[in-house]
């Protein structure tokens, strides 16, 4: 039994290797070298899981999370620890459970995934694959130098996100050629531009504060790191909520942050009262300090409405209550989100009413199989979605691997 599997990122490198146990796997990548996307994941570090319960697992997941239910529990994130370091690559545990390559290089995640698969027999052929088709009985395969067939095909050939690492969207023509639907791709884990000019507080990075997304019908919170850009906010907050609006008319959404989430408004209002009392004698622009970062002062400020050269003993309780409300509620309007191509990951893809949840088989061509990126399956930051793609291509793997 001959299966082919059409992309080297981790959905495709485990696919491979775990096809191998029951089937000639050949694995085909359009890049010079496998893995090109993980390479830049994390910065560079590769966040390859999250050490949570497959029950926590899921509730990060934003789409589908129910069809994930069988590939999670199967192939847990503490499966994907063992096959790492089992693979000579140690790993460590940071804030929120998220695991990282203990070197702090991603490349010896991809090493490791490489060389799993190079253990089982697969075999590498580092061409383009440009269409694909039924022709008695088996698949056929056309890349840009040869025609193969197989008995079996395992599609994982990402998104459309960063296309500069190969994931261009081709693989959706390629299910669609085969008579699958994909549904409608939306940006996700990107940036978020604001209508307000916030140029001035480019580089600014915020820790524990608490970010919430609204339309004015739902609205949704998340606690933790931000950083502004140019033109609006990044960080993981921010990228995990990018994904909670992206079918949303954004133009309708605000966005705001609770620069003090540990402190409600009385004991916020009390400790700006004790710190204009410690500096009674100083004008308000220089009342700050020990309660905001440097550069984000001249901001608050601004907004705030009130004079920068007011003494503090002179700044009215109404003035106090406002520069109060806008550390609680410190509110941007929405102008866009990043786009599609600088998305982290792609949100939509291969319909999964098409495919079995368990198997990851297509319902629609027996022997066909989707992995990875490909579905329309997303979650937000802290490793989810390279457990994602492990998990679903373990999945399509262990079934391709199955005599006919």
């Amino acid at each position: 039994m001959k299966t082919a599997v059409v992309g080297a990122g981790p959905a495709g490198l485990i696919a491979a290797a775990t096809a191998a146990a029951g089937s000639d796997v050949t694995l085909f990548e359009r890049n010079e070298k496998p893995g090109k996307k993980l390479y830049i994941t994390g910065k560079g570090r590769c966040n390859v899981t999250n050490l949570c319960s497959p029950r926590e697992f899921l509730e990060k997941v934003v789409r589908n999370p129910k069809f994930l239910y069988s590939a999670i529990y199967t192939f847990t994130p503490e499966d994907t620890v063992n096959l790492i370091e089992t693979n000579g690559v140690k790993t460590k545990t940071e804030r929120g459970n998220r695991v990282f390559p203990a070197s702090d290089k991603a490349s010896d995640v991809t090493k490791a995934l490489v060389s799993n698969a190079m253990k089982a027999g697969v075999r590498f052929v580092y061409e383009h694959v440009v269409s694909l088709s039924r022709k008695d009985g088996l698949f056929r395969l056309i890349t840009s130098g040869a025609e193969y067939f197989f008995d079996k095909v395992i599609l994982a050939c990402g998104g459309v996100s960063y296309p500069s690492t190969g994931s261009n969207g081709d693989g959706f023509k390629l299910a669609e050629s085969m008579g699958h639907t994909v549904t409608k791709l939306y940006p996700a884990l990107v940036p978020v531009n604001f209508c307000e000019d916030v140029k001035s507080l480019q580089g600014l990075s915020l820790k524990n504060v608490k970010v919430t997304v609204s339309d004015g019908r739902k609205s949704e919170s998340l606690f933790g790191e931000m950083l502004f850009t140019s033109r609006g906010a990044s960080g993981p907050v921010v990228l995990s909520l990018s994904s909670l609006i992206n079918r949303l008319d954004v133009k309708h959404v605000t966005f705001s942050i609770d620069l003090k989430p540990a402190l409600d408004y009385d004991k916020l209002d009390k400790r700006v009262v004790s710190d204009f009392t410690k500096f009674k004698n100083k004008q308000f622009k220089n009342s700050l300090d020990e309660m905001l970062p440097k550069s984000l002062i001249p901001y608050i400020i601004d907004v705030s409405g009130i004079n920068p050269d007011k003494p503090v003993n002179s700044v009215t309780k109404q003035e106090r209550e406002k520069l109060v409300n806008l550390l609680k509620n410190l509110s941007f309007t929405v102008d866009s989100l990043g786009s599609i191509a600088e998305g982290i990951v792609t949100s939509g893809g291969v319909s999964v009413d098409e495919v079995n949840p368990k198997t990851m088989e297509s319902k629609l061509v027996k022997g066909l199989y989707f992995a990875g990126e490909m579905l329309d399956v997303d979650a937000l930051t802290g490793g989810f979605n390279i457990q994602i793609a492990l998990s679903t291509g373990f999945a399509a793997g262990t079934s391709a691997s199955k005599s006919l």
